[in-house]
């Protein structure tokens, strides 16, 4: 049960003043019965109008973003922009989506573009970066410095990063290599800080550009530029569940 201006700031483009205005003025009705009390409770059968337009209870929000390097993984920042400032901006998403309480799910660093998932779903949140799930993350890379010949199989074992920390066992793939340049394919399940970075330092090439590219079973649409983005109307299943 909600509160019937909460159910209309929710679900429409009113805030909850002007929920709260347009049930006193008479322009929302209940079971087709004209509202009075902004506070009256709303269930699941309740048929509620406005201006005489149906209003639905909409369900999670899932937003496909290419975030562009330079913006955060964040909510809000007090001198970066961000990602949600984006979808704030976005004349694709509906003001009543960007009222609502959305996250990132997980993070990129700064100089990093790629596939971000913004949602107010917790549950899939937990899911998709919770250790035990293993949902596999695949990065492209473009490096300076030739790769180690064993560098495949030191991922693959869990290679060392720094002194005192073993990352998971991870997938490696050269894509390209000349010049002392290469490309990179990697997909690994953790998502520490600098994480991919400092994986390939290892292995004796050094990150100049760098860009997610799948979250599981969910790929990074090709036609999706840096800072664009797109709302799903649902979470796949096969991305929700994978190990």
């Amino acid at each position: 049960m909600k509160r019937l201006d909460q159910f209309l700031s929710e679900n429409s483009i009113l805030t909850r003043s002007k929920a709260k205005d347009a049930v006193r003025s008479g322009r929302v009705t209940v079971n087709a019965v004209k509202a009075k009390d902004p506070a009256m409770k709303i269930g699941d059968t309740d048929e509620v109008m406005l201006d005489k337009e149906p209003v639905t209870a909409t369900g999670p929000v899932y937003i496909v973003m290419n975030k562009p390097a330079g913006v955060l993984s964040a909510t809000e920042d007090g001198k970066d922009r961000t990602v949600l400032d984006i979808v704030k901006e976005s004349e694709k998403i509906p003001d009543s989506i960007k009222k609502k309480d959305l996250f990132p799910i997980g993070r990129l660093d700064k100089d990093t573009e790629g596939l971000l998932v913004i949602t107010d779903d917790g549950k899939l949140s937990h899911d998709l970066l919770s250790p035990s799930k293993h949902v596999e993350k695949t990065y492209f890379a473009v490096c300076t410095g030739t790769p180690a010949e064993d560098a495949a199989e030191r991922f693959s074992d869990g290679i060392m990063v720094g002194e005192d920390y073993k990352a998971l066992p991870a997938k490696l793939q050269v894509v390209s290599q000349e010049d002392g340049r290469c490309e990179l394919l990697i997909t690994l399940t953790e998502g520490r800080f600098h994480q991919v970075k400092r994986m390939c330092h290892e292995i004796g090439s050094e990150v100049e550009y760098l860009k997610r590219v799948s979250f599981g079973a969910l790929k990074l649409p090709e036609d999706l530029k840096p800072g664009d983005l797109m709302l799903m109307p649902d979470f796949p299943e096969k991305v929700r569940t994978e190990k």
